[in-house]
Formats: C-alpha cells, structure tokens, sequence
C-alpha cells in the first residue's frame, strides 16, 4: 500500500501526460491512495468571488490557511468539486481506475473542530483567535477505501473531514496523508512538492531519521515543516517509510519510491 500526497503546485502547474504515466507505472500492481492540495487554486476562486484569504503561522512554523464559514463553503467548492473532479478526470482519461472523494464520504476522515489558535504576527508576538473551521482528524475509517482499493480502485481524497457536528472542516493535507498512510499500514507515504526533498545548507538530505529531525527543526522553513510533522506521525502510526521529492522532475514518482531521489525518513 503506497499513498501519496499531491502537492498544489504539481496539480497547478505540472500534470503532464508523463507525469500520469509515471504514477500508472509506479502503481503497477500496488494499492494506492492519492490525498491532494491546491492552495493556489482555492484562492483564485476565493478572489474571483471577492472574498480574500487569511493565513496564520503558529508558534511551531505551522503556515496555514484562516477559515471561517464563507473561506470553508469556498474551499470544500474547490477542493471537493473543481480540483478533485478534475483530477479524477485526467487520471481515467489514462487508465487509472480513479474515484473522487473527501473525508466526508463515508465518513472516511472524523476531525474536532479547534475551538482556538494560538498565531504569531511578524514581530513574533503570540495571540489566541477564534479556531474557525480547521479540524484535527480523530480517526480514520478505512472500510470504504479498502473496498474500493480491493477492488482496484485509486481513491482520490480532498483533504477535508467531518466534524463532530457533521460541519466540513478544512485538514491540512500532507497531515490528511499521513493519517491515512497510518490507519492503511501503509509501506510508502510519498510527498510531492515543489522542491527536491529537505534542504539543509543548501544541500538535499538523501536520509534522515526523526530523530535527527528533532535536532534542525529550527532550521526547517515554513514550507517544509507541515511535511516534517507529517512525516513523523506516519512513522509513529506504523508507516515504513516517508519520503519526500519534487513532483515536477521526469520520473520522480518512480525514482521516489525506489530511493533514488528526494528525502527518506525512516526509523531505521
């Protein structure tokens, strides 16, 4: 079982044909689970209809998007609808036996609304707000995935949950993977981006542990630190392997998942 994180930027502005090919081949054989984002996309929606977006950063690093009622009909509009059909559309369009889905359906991801964030503003000043509707999943029910996974199906997930009070909550997606990827017993959570792997000085880290993670996190920017949390709870859950690696290169899903390139986190 592979599941694999595609990042906004990659459904923005790099899904080729050879990148689906790519992810057909890795995924000869293999059961798989796809999660998706697409930042980028959700805000030009939110600007075509005039409502501007919000985004906090929390003492940790943690960059997210601010969403109360309006930004959360929004998002699930985007996400759910535009972004993930579309999607699910290019992957049949070659072969890939592709269902869309949220956390909603089925039930498939339950979350806690967060009633309070704890943010930072630019001088580093911390303050509480409201918690919006930004959820942290409970628990994972894999039923409805198994039954599509076993019957060969590629479930298509949009990182958005259910609430305790059955309201749609927006989940951070490369978490969404990793809880998944954890409730699955996945062997491989792959985490496409925009960049190479970790970077430390300059220079990509071939391999690391969470261990050493622990140690640099303060040297991890905003961009990668969601990934390293990520990471860490999949390998905590009983993941294998976490690796992470720029979608936009030639064959990188391929050359991910056989080590040889991106960032591999792993206990061992």
């Amino acid at each position: 079982m592979i599941v694999i994180k595609l990042g906004g930027s990659i459904l923005e502005d790099y899904m080729p044909d050879g990148f689906i090919e790519d992810l057909k081949s890795a995924l000869q054989g293999e059961s798989a689970v796809l999660v998706h984002g697409g930042r980028k996309i959700v805000n030009e929606v939110s600007a075509k209809m005039g409502k501007e977006q919000q985004f906090v950063v929390n003492p940790k690093g943690f960059r997210s998007r601010y969403t109360d009622k309006e930004t959360m009909e929004i998002f699930t509009m985007a996400m759910a609808g535009k972004i993930n059909k579309s999607l699910v559309a290019s992957l049949l369009k070659h072969g890939l036996k592709a269902v869309g889905l949220s956390g909603i359906d089925g039930g498939v991801a339950e979350a806690e609304r967060k009633k309070e964030l704890v943010v930072q503003d630019e001088r580093g000043r911390k303050k509480i707000i409201d918690g919006g509707y930004t959820g942290k999943i409970l628990r994972v029910n894999i039923p409805l995935l198994k039954l599509l996974t076993d019957t060969g199906f590629l479930p298509v997930v949009a990182p958005i949950a259910i609430g305790t009070e059955f309201e749609a909550l927006n989940i951070d997606g490369d978490r969404m993977a990793a809880y998944l990827a954890g409730a699955l017993k996945a062997d491989q959570l792959l985490l496409l981006t925009d960049v190479a792997g970790l970077l430390l000085d300059g220079k990509i880290v071939p391999k690391i542990t969470p261990g050493e993670l622990q140690d640099l996190q303060s040297k991890i920017g905003h961009g990668m630190i969601t990934k390293i949390y990520a990471a860490q709870e999949a390998l905590q859950m009983g993941v294998k392997e976490v690796l992470i690696t720029s979608g936009t290169k030639e064959g990188a899903i391929t050359q991910a998942l056989q080590h040889q390139a991106g960032t591999l986190i792993t206990n061992e």
